[in-house]
């Protein structure tokens, strides 16, 4: 069963819900409040009770839509509206500064605005070109002619999900119908203590989180503030908190412990484990039974390969059977080696320094192999180890001068999940009645 309840409520919204219901997220009157059940909509109303977009009193005027066709150059669009020429050529050079009609693009949509005059006979008013999703060219035939650029409203919206995993995290975060931002965010904050390669039927995620978003939208993925991911049976929590250390951790567990740690889980995304560790492979080109102290992970030709760790390259060459390979000294317990790839990353070589989940080189099938994959190896004190079953070393916690500021934020992040399920209930409820 996949659940979600996202709303196009604000956080002063999900709360104010909380603090001024009688806690059975009622209003005074018994009934569940419209603006907190994310049933109402906002218009941009100034003095005088117009609605405005991007500078323009939109009811004073009648619109048409109309879409950009291949042949379609400006006065060709102009003549189309009923603009004479030399109108369309006023506008072109009071605009020459702004934006070159020449880059309208064939697809991108307009919307003509027309005044009606004392005897009904409309003219164009405005026309107003979507440049891309975050902006608009608007052309004023008001007055003297002239040309501008808006940029369109964004607007943050705050969502709580729950998702239960049946296939994978991206396709069932997806069909839950959230943005598929969310699930590759997610995959970076459990980066280093879950394997999505190995994420089982049942598993779930509870998750608060922010999206920018433009015309209903998602434009980009905010924070997440709060998140539990369940895998195998244990829990996982999350907390956004900004320590103030840069390039530090932003997501740390509920003692304070940073997400972050010395490796990451795995070096690649978007793939599948074809071969484990195992001291009695029988190997797929020879077919002799040899140990396979690595994992291996399909992937198409040039996905690109990261370092688990921040290290120095030992080492990248041809190794015969390896067929291209990477070998880095990541500190003097720990090294790691990534064989087959296609090619090396810029800059990879002996002595280099690397980062972790810095770029090394690309999935590739060099050597001894039947098709595209990576072989990833990794050695604690020489011994080979299981990369998969491997318990990272952890990163620094919270500083303890700073616990308190954390505990604040988790607070926060409490009642946001809180206040925003008694909204989600609220609403759905709503929408039963309504018959949604």
């Amino acid at each position: 069963m996949i659940f979600r309840h996202n709303f196009l409520v604000l956080l002063t919204a999900a709360l104010t819900l909380a603090a001024c219901t009688d806690g059975s997220g009622k209003n005074a009157s018994g009934n569940a409040s419209d603006a907190a059940l994310g049933l109402t909509d906002s218009v941009d109303m100034a003095a005088g009770g117009h609605i405005y977009e991007h500078g323009i009193p939109v009811d004073m005027y009648s619109v048409e839509d109309g879409e950009i066709a291949q042949g379609d150059y400006f006065s060709v669009i102009m003549e189309r509206l009923g603009v004479p020429q030399t109108k369309a050529n006023e506008l072109v050079e009071a605009g020459r500064k702004v934006y070159d009609v020449k880059n309208m693009r064939v697809g991108n949509q307009y919307h003509a605005y027309y005044r009606a005059d004392s005897t009904g006979e409309q003219s164009l008013a405005y026309l107003v070109y979507d440049r891309d999703r975050r902006s608009v060219v608007v052309f004023s035939l008001e007055g003297e002619p002239k040309v501008y650029i808006e940029e369109k409203d964004i607007t943050t919206v705050l969502h709580y999900d729950e998702v239960e995993i049946n296939s994978s995290l991206w396709y069932d975060t997806q069909q839950a119908g959230c943005t598929p931002l969310l699930a590759i965010k997610l995959s970076d904050i459990y980066a280093w203590s879950i394997d999505f390669f190995g994420l089982q039927k049942g598993d779930s995620f509870k998750a608060v989180y922010e999206t920018l978003e433009c015309d209903s939208s998602v434009m980009d993925l905010g924070n997440v503030y709060y998140a539990s991911f369940i895998h195998a049976g244990k829990e996982y929590q999350a907390y956004y908190f900004d320590d103030g250390n840069a390039g530090g951790n932003k997501y740390w567990n509920e003692k304070g412990e940073g997400s972050r740690k010395a490796f990451l889980k795995a070096p690649l995304k978007y793939s599948r484990i074809s071969s484990g560790f195992s001291y009695a492979r029988r190997h797929p080109v020879t077919r002799r039974v040899q140990p396979h102290t690595g994992v291996d992970y399909a992937a198409p030709t040039g996905t690109p390969v990261v370092s688990v760790g921040d290290g120095v390259v030992q080492s990248a060459k041809y190794e015969g059977a390896g067929g291209n390979t990477v070998r880095i000294q990541h500190t003097r317990q720990y090294r790691t080696a990534y064989l087959h790839l296609s090619r090396f990353a810029k800059g990879i070589r002996p002595g280099a320094r690397v980062s972790q989940g810095q770029v090394i080189g690309y999935v590739g099938a060099t050597g001894r192999c039947t098709g595209p994959h990576l072989d990833f190896r990794i050695w604690e004190n020489n011994k080979p180890v299981n990369p998969l079953k491997m318990i990272s070393p952890p990163a620094e916690p919270i500083a303890k001068d700073k616990m308190p500021a954390f505990e604040q934020a988790k607070q926060r992040a409490y009642q946001m999940r809180d206040s925003l399920q008694v909204v989600s209930y609220y609403r759905q409820a709503v929408l039963d009645k309504l018959g949604r």
